[in-house]
């Protein structure tokens, strides 16, 4: 009987996890359909590395997809639009602006004070790596060119080097259902993306249930013990998750409700954290891959991309050793937590603040922007975009 219940319990879970899945899914692609082809236009008009930072912020918080972005840049700068240096600080920005999607998710735990504070820690402490590691690395590549010349050195290596395509377990089981609830919505964002918020808060509200059921006793500490015991396991595993489904923001997101349960801690999911960061570069080095080939610009591809992998894979050593500097943004992720459940309109406001004001009031102040570049109708946009890697 226990087993049967076990059995129910785990096909309960694979479900529930099904439907957070899509509701990531059809979030995203609400968000590209909202934005117009806006994150395109964004990538291609810059090239001051400072406001080309807060673009890359923009853009992905926009689609909620860092490897779109960095993708997108790979290819503008393959077709010889955008020079490694342009493309470089939006890569970087593009780490940052990903992780919105954990926070966002972290707002299914709202009503409940306990998982809220718990869930918000797990959300966000991807942010504060992600901006420690642009603090470090940025002023690194401005003043020394670090990333660029790293980067240089790996694709000399690999300059007429193939490439192919991931298959994508998560897309090939969930792009059905999307492209039925987008179709349904007749390619309205605003209908697609409310779906999406109810999708997401009802799969966590059952998903938070599950995991408390499932994952009690023996099964506790068995994944306390290895998907998020030692840190070397935890980050290998983090980034061959990530490596298979081709999305940071689904690897990460799961770690939300896992905190908020309280079956594991902030400090025990940020190595698993830190892989994702380094498996979710997969995608744009195979695009880079494809379009190498023997011209200059694609060789400069090839080099945006190896340099994505380089800041990702840096940043862990240089962070995760040392315990002092680890800390700093476990600290900061749980204390925002705190902070947060006080008064919930702090959560809405660092939304808005770090993923939406302070890039749009950067770009704005530094240079003169004009989106009026035709874009494809909504509608072609997307399914451009569907038929790229969906990844975040």
């Amino acid at each position: 009987m226990k087993q049967f219940s076990m059995l129910w319990g785990v096909l309960g879970l694979l479900g529930t996890l099904f439907v957070f899945f899509v509701s990531l899914e059809v979030m995203g692609d609400s968000f590209k359909l909202m934005s117009g082809g806006l994150a395109e236009r964004l990538l291609s008009t810059t090239s001051n590395p400072f406001v080309g930072l807060f673009i890359g912020i923009l853009a992905t918080s926009l689609v909620q997809s860092s490897s779109t972005v960095t993708s997108l840049t790979v290819g503008i700068v393959a077709g010889g639009g955008l020079t490694v240096a342009g493309a470089i600080p939006i890569v970087l920005g593009a780490n940052v602006g990903t992780s919105i999607t954990n926070t966002i998710v972290s707002l299914g735990h709202i009503a409940r004070r306990d998982e809220f504070e718990r869930a918000m820690g797990a959300a966000t402490v991807h942010d504060f790596f992600n901006l420690l590691a642009v603090a470090i690395f940025f002023p690194l590549e401005l003043t020394t060119g670090f990333l660029s010349r790293t980067a240089e050195g790996l694709t000399n290596g690999l300059a007429n080097a193939g490439g192919t395509s991931l298959l994508n377990p998560v897309t090939v089981l969930t792009d059905p259902v999307v492209e039925g609830i987008i179709s349904l919505s007749q390619h309205n964002g605003i209908i697609a993306l409310s779906v999406g918020v109810i999708l997401l808060f009802v799969s966590l509200r059952y998903l938070v249930i599950l995991l408390r059921s499932v994952f009690l006793g023996r099964s506790e500490q068995l994944i306390n013990k290895h998907l998020f015991g030692p840190v070397p396991v935890a980050l290998l595993f983090g980034t061959l998750v990530t490596i298979m489904v081709q999305s940071s923001s689904i690897t990460t997101s799961i770690t939300v409700p896992l905190v908020g349960a309280g079956i594991v801690s902030v400090t025990q999911i940020f190595p698993f954290v830190l892989g994702a960061n380094i498996g979710t570069t997969v995608t744009a080095l195979l695009a880079a891959l494809v379009l190498s080939g023997d011209s200059p610009t694609g060789h400069a591809a090839l080099q945006v991309a190896f340099a994505h992998l380089t800041f990702n894979m840096c940043g862990v050593l240089i962070v995760l050793p040392l315990k002092k500097l680890r800390q700093v943004p476990i600290w900061l992720a749980t204390s925002l937590g705190k902070l947060v459940v006080r008064n919930r309109t702090y959560a809405f406001a660092y939304i808005g603040l770090i993923f939406f004001a302070i890039p749009l009031i950067i770009i704005f102040a530094t240079r003169s922007f004009s989106p009026d570049t035709a874009a494809p109708p909504p509608a072609e946009q997307l399914e451009s975009v569907r038929e790229a890697p969906n990844t975040k």
